[in-house]
């Protein structure tokens, strides 16, 4: 009589192609998921870059016009790690508050932060790149 064996467990060969599979997956993985968190860096940067265009609106709604009183500036620290807008296409700029007084506000790219400011003459508001 033949004895049967009983194969339990994988051979090296099926390990290695599980091993090769994975990895193409992670390789693929790894530069969507970096994209995705650059783009909810940006993301977050508009949103509090969009908090203190309301923030300095509403104190030049309140300003009494004298230059004693002009409304500090706001300086928003970016989160953004890469140059340029990814979210926008890799532009430069962007606009938040269309619609707005100024026709919409011009976002600059910025990696270390931003300047939120009521204009000189009291006019408007302005964003630039705090760098």
């Amino acid at each position: 009589m033949e004895k049967i064996r009983n194969k339990k467990g994988f051979t090296l060969a099926e390990l290695l192609i599980v091993v090769a599979i994975i990895a193409v997956l992670v390789a693929i993985a790894i530069p969507v998921f970096t994209t995705q968190l650059e783009k909810s860096r940006e993301a977050t940067d508009l949103a509090n870059v969009r908090a203190a265009y309301a923030e300095q609106m509403t104190a030049l709604l309140e300003w009494d016009g004298t230059d004693a009183n002009l409304p500090a500036d706001i300086i928003v620290p970016a989160k953004q790690t890469q140059d340029n807008w990814q979210s926008a296409g890799d532009e430069p700029t962007t606009t938040i508050a269309e619609g707005h007084q100024n026709a919409g506000i011009s976002v600059p790219a910025s990696t270390t932060s931003y300047v939120v400011s009521v204009t000189a003459d009291g006019t408007g508001i302005e964003v630039t790149a705090g760098d």
